[in-house]
């Protein structure tokens, strides 16, 4: 049985407590005031009131640390310390129709030694409040669900193998580009899933569940923890060049560690055409 560290016990205090309400709130969504954010893009109260549980607890754990929260925005904190990088509920047009497949997201991620912005992420919490499932990481001690190290899944093969995605919606995504992508792919795996969480996809790939993922313009604080979660667990993360950066988001392709570099390839070959 794994020690888990002080700095993950934190990060899921603070998701258990706005898991709570998320729970709660989960099922009476027509009762929650919900408004636009943009086009097909919504923000309900539970957003809110997740964001600013988390906020409470993670500040009153760690006062000197800034954030990057995806309704609040970027709030400086002490320039050497890391900082939170936050989704209070990754999915939430799951949640708005009753859909059980959502999750809060939370990150730390520190300094680059030489001051010039951020560098790795060192811890990640992804949490989903109706199966009660923590998928947590740190930097150098691996992925874990709960108390059981997780490990990406061993299949080597495409056919045998289920890969993620995230299909772009009303103003969000450039559809000629995932269609180019999926042409590609589906006729080589075993199927092809969109859930409607990237978090949770993450997730799922570092738990094997899936063999892969690939998403584009998605933000930090949808990929900072499954990033994290993904390496810590044996597998691969980078964007549609092979590039690998601390946090991927743009464009972010996942997958273990037999066939990421068959992924990309797919992929590269597809966006060539």
């Amino acid at each position: 049985m794994t020690v888990v560290s002080g700095l993950i016990r934190v990060m899921e205090r603070a998701a258990r407590k706005a898991g709570q309400r998320l729970r709660r709130d989960f099922g009476e969504v027509e009762h929650l005031q919900v408004s636009r954010k943009g086009p097909a893009d919504f923000v309900s109260r539970a957003d809110q009131a997740s964001e600013r549980t988390l906020y409470d607890e993670l500040r009153a754990a760690r006062p000197d640390w800034g954030f990057v929260l995806e309704e609040g925005g970027i709030i400086e904190g002490d320039p050497t310390k890391p900082r939170w990088i936050i989704d209070p509920l990754d999915g939430t047009s799951n949640f708005l129709h009753g859909i059980p497949h959502f999750a809060i997201s939370i990150a730390a991620q520190e300094p680059r030694l030489d001051g010039n912005g951020w560098g790795d992420v060192i811890a990640g919490l992804i949490y989903q409040p109706i199966t009660d499932e923590s998928f947590w990481a740190e930097k150098a001690r691996g992925a874990w669900l709960h108390d059981r190290r997780l490990r990406v899944s061993g299949r080597r093969h495409l056919d045998e193998s289920l890969i993620a995605t995230g299909i772009p919606f009303a103003g969000h995504g450039d559809t000629l580009e995932w269609q180019k992508i999926y042409a590609a792919l589906a006729p080589q795996v075993a199927g092809i899933r969109r859930f409607g969480a990237a978090a949770l996809d993450m997730a799922w790939v570092a738990s094997g569940r899936y063999e892969g993922f690939w998403e584009s313009n998605l933000k930090p604080w949808d990929t900072a923890a499954g990033c994290l979660l993904v390496r810590e667990a044996g597998g691969f993360v980078s964007d549609w060049r092979g590039v690998s950066q601390p946090v991927c988001d743009v464009q972010v392709l996942a997958g273990n560690d037999a066939l990421h570099s068959r992924l990309h390839k797919i992929l590269a070959g597809a966006l060539k055409d």
